[in-house]
């Protein structure tokens, strides 16, 4: 049936238009109908969330929505003389809640920790210890924020540029939590009056840049007892598949950790820190250069604003001290609920590997000095190093396997040994190269080709950067 056969004058087909016209009607008043509901229950769930706001607190930066006719009023998040309701608490830490259960959260609202250095590191920490639930940090500090620290610091922003950086801090911490009790100190930590900004605490953290003050911050710890956790170098870093928690006694390859293992062992420190630091060997950025103008002003260190402080710039990545700090805080958070982390499984898990190859370098180095030696001029975290990251577990002869029976020695014969002259080879290769390149004279080269030749080369190289770093 088309439309020009349609009788509009029949009673039939005005029937049918007034039920349609009734239909569409009806769905346009319960369409607005339904709409104006809505608005309504938004707006009066609005009202009753900001009353409850504005009677218990809140954690949020909400702003009521009101009518036309009031202005809109921010609420404050200032903390108030009053408690933080203790409902709205357990609904902001619900998921640690969840993963260490009541007993484990009542322990670790109850810890305390003071976070000692307030930089990239420390302030990562400090940050997620509040927010998993410690209620109480000491955060002590001497240094400003400037416009370079924003590319790592955790709270810091172009508006904090001059303050404290612990005061930074502590605002944050306080808008992040209502319930948490901040300790400010604007101070160095020195061991002449170590005890006075540890009081009290559960957890030290050691998040300090001058590696005099870190090691008697750490050998102060350690000698009353007080629980620290250490962090290691985190500038000129950029692998994070590297970054591992350890005890200082196992780090090898961070030249910081390795001068702190050293300066402690001759204090009878040897072991019984924890520590997070990476594997990765600093190779192709270099601390900033100081302007010529500086040094003939006279001795550099008085450049800086207390002795023995750094007063170059060291390259950091800012990603690298963030996740250092995240090291420190989950280990510690774990510990203080009662969930220790007991085994950290370390990156570098052959040891015994190292021992092995050290041993028997010595046993080489014995037959051609004709007497037993009782010292190398390279030990076992040098031996490490070459085997792992100049050589990569690899011969150097070509293909450059990886070795069946690895085994060190010198790749000059004529030359002592050193970082520079020790390389990796299969048994076999060994046992040769000491007869051909030792025994008959015969050059590396002429015996491996050039291109070992050339890859020795650039790995000593490689060897001379690290050493740059390591001085």
């Amino acid at each position: 049936m088309s439309w020009a056969n349609i009788d509009l004058h029949s009673h039939r087909t005005q029937l049918v238009a007034t039920a349609i016209a009734a239909s569409v009607a009806t769905g346009t008043v319960l369409s607005a109908y339904n709409a104006y509901s809505k608005r309504t229950r938004r707006r009066n769930l609005n009202d009753e969330i900001v009353k409850s706001i504005a009677n218990k607190g809140s954690n949020f930066n909400f702003q009521k929505q009101l009518s036309e006719d009031r202005e809109p009023e921010e609420i404050a998040l200032k903390p108030k003389a009053t408690a933080f309701d203790e409902n709205l608490i357990r609904e902001q830490l619900a998921r640690n809640y969840a993963f260490f259960g009541d007993d484990g959260m009542e322990k670790l609202r109850a810890g305390s920790v003071a976070v000692i250095g307030c930089g990239g590191v420390g302030s990562w920490a400090a940050v997620m210890l509040v927010r998993s639930g410690v209620s109480k940090i000491r955060l002590v500090d001497f240094d400003y924020v400037t416009l370079s620290s924003l590319n790592r610091h955790a709270t810091a922003t172009v508006s904090d540029v001059g303050m404290p950086k612990v005061k930074c801090i502590a605002n944050a911490l306080r808008q992040m939590a209502r319930w948490v009790d901040v300790d400010d100190r604007v101070e160095i930590w020195r061991k002449e009056e170590g005890g006075l900004l540890l009081e009290g605490v559960d957890w030290v953290i050691d998040a300090i840049d001058n590696i005099s003050t870190k090691v008697d911050l750490l050998k102060y710890c350690y000698d009353n007892n007080i629980k620290v956790f250490s962090s290691m170098g985190a500038g000129a870093k950029c692998d994070p598949t590297r970054v591992q928690i350890s005890d200082i006694s196992y780090t090898i390859y961070d030249p910081l950790a390795r001068s702190v293992r050293r300066r402690l062992r001759l204090m009878g420190v040897l072991s019984g820190i924890p520590v997070v630091y990476s594997t990765e060997v600093p190779s192709d950025v270099k601390l900033l250069p100081l302007p010529e103008e500086e040094f003939q002003k006279g001795p550099v260190k008085e450049l800086g604003v207390f002795d023995d402080f750094r007063v170059r710039i060291l390259p950091v990545l800012g990603p690298l001290p963030s996740i250092f700090g995240l090291h420190v805080a989950t280990y510690i958070i774990c510990e203080l609920a009662g969930k220790p982390i007991l085994n950290p499984l370390p990156i570098k898990n052959r040891r015994k590997v190292y021992e092995k190859l050290l041993r028997d370098l010595a046993k080489r180095e014995s037959l051609l000095a004709g007497q037993e030696l009782n010292k190398l001029p390279i030990d076992e975290d040098d031996v490490a190093f070459i085997f792992e990251d100049v050589y990569r577990g690899r011969s150097v002869v070509s293909p450059h396997d990886v070795p069946a029976r690895p085994t060190l020695l010198r790749w000059e014969m004529k030359n002592p040994l050193s970082l520079h002259n020790c390389v990796v080879m299969d048994y076999s290769d060994a046992e040769k190269h000491a007869q051909k390149c030792g025994t008959e004279g015969l050059s590396p080269q002429s015996v491996w080709g050039d291109g070992a030749q050339e890859l020795v080369r650039r790995r000593a190289q490689e060897i001379s950067r690290y050493l740059e770093w390591h001085a």
